[in-house]
């Protein structure tokens, strides 16, 4: 007989354990619908890329390194030599003999860049390769009181930019496009060599006077050319 209330509590604890079963109201269907209904992407962004700017990273590499998807400016194709640069602000330090050149990457895939540099006429000197990170290079060795001529050159696989002139084969009518490539550089002369320059300047003046004045002196005694006398004074009458 004692062990048929003990059946009955199993049975009631067993019963207790099993979950009850809630019915499902239709503001539950309501909520289940809403979490499920997919979320619009957020809109994105321009990637913080600047044609201009010194030691800049490559578009594709913030847009890797981004945790927001964000866009990068439109290129030409790799196939396609590059876009020629625009050469921007020339500093110029004529106590050194130097210049600081600026310049803007093209709409294009560059692996490199270089600089060109002409004085007058002759043909343009071809400077270091510049990795394509690079916006700003140091010219050295300007000679104060000449000009010259500058033009940044970008390089890919499939060839190099072009410059203004017959062909692009030379710095020929840099004074073409005014955001071009290429652009006129000027060294003022130093301060000192216009001291010296004014030092020389009076110096010689100075030297010619004199040999003016002696000239004339001898002249005079050569051609003998009568000397005036002075009017003899005339005698005081005493009263």
């Amino acid at each position: 007989m004692l062990g048929f209330p003990c059946l009955l509590w199993l049975l009631a604890v067993t019963f207790s354990l099993v979950p009850r079963v809630h019915p499902l109201a239709p503001e539950d269907f309501g909520e289940e619908e809403e979490d499920e209904t997919p979320r619009s992407p957020l809109p994105a962004v321009l990637c913080d890329y600047d044609r201009c700017r010194h030691l800049q990273v490559p578009c594709r590499e913030l847009q890797r390194a981004s945790p927001r998807a964000c866009l990068c400016p439109g290129l030409s194709s790799p196939l396609q030599p590059p876009s020629p640069p625009r050469l921007g602000e020339v500093h110029v330090v004529a106590e050194e003999g130097s210049a600081i050149v600026h310049w803007c990457a093209p709409s294009s895939p560059v692996h490199q860049y270089w600089l060109l540099l002409g004085e007058g006429s002759e043909a343009p000197q071809k400077g270091p390769p510049l990795n394509s990170t690079i916006r700003r290079a140091e010219l050295k060795g300007l000679k104060p009181g000449v000009a010259y001529v500058v033009c940044v050159v970008a390089a890919n696989a499939a060839g190099e930019s072009s410059l203004p002139g017959a062909g692009g084969e030379g710095p020929e009518g840099t004074g073409g496009p005014t955001f071009g490539p290429c652009g006129r550089l000027a060294v003022p002369p130093r301060p000192r060599s216009l001291v010296h320059a004014a030092v020389g300047v009076g110096t010689a003046l100075a030297l010619l006077s004199c040999g003016a004045l002696v000239w004339h002196f001898c002249l005079r005694q050569r051609c003998g050319c009568p000397r005036r006398t002075q009017p003899a004074a005339r005698p005081v009458e005493r009263l």
